[in-house]
């Protein structure tokens, strides 16, 4: 990966992190409003709400780390390269999805897998 690509996938990433604090923040400052319904199916659809937020919230705070571990990736020269087999990942698939470690094979024949074990569950 020349510096230019690694400038780029630097970018994108950081870009990314900055987003998902900003909706964070934004998400913390919705929920520190005092709200109150006289209606309990009111209170329960506003609660239902923010239980949804909150899990959208945790799943992009587990995004955050992947990230964190692609930019740590790029510094020590590792990012791009498959963690399974040791091939590099193919710019495409950086793009649509920055944080992977796997090539797209290694990570087709991982979903083949976790299909053939949900099936025996």
């Amino acid at each position: 990966m020349n510096q230019r690509e690694v400038n780029l996938f630097r970018r994108l990433l950081r870009q990314r992190m900055q987003e998902l604090f900003f909706e964070a923040g934004r998400t913390v400052e919705g929920m520190d409003e005092e709200e109150n319904f006289p209606d309990p199916t009111d209170r329960a659809s506003l609660e239902t709400d923010r239980n949804f937020t909150l899990r959208i919230r945790d799943r992009e705070r587990q995004l955050i780390f992947k990230i964190q571990e692609a930019l740590r990736r790029l510094d020590e020269g590792e990012y791009g390269i498959c963690e399974a087999c040791g091939e590099k990942i193919g710019l495409a698939r950086l793009k649509a999805r920055p944080v992977t470690t796997l090539c797209i094979d290694c990570k087709s024949s991982q979903e083949v897998e976790e299909r053939k074990y949900k099936r025996l569950v």
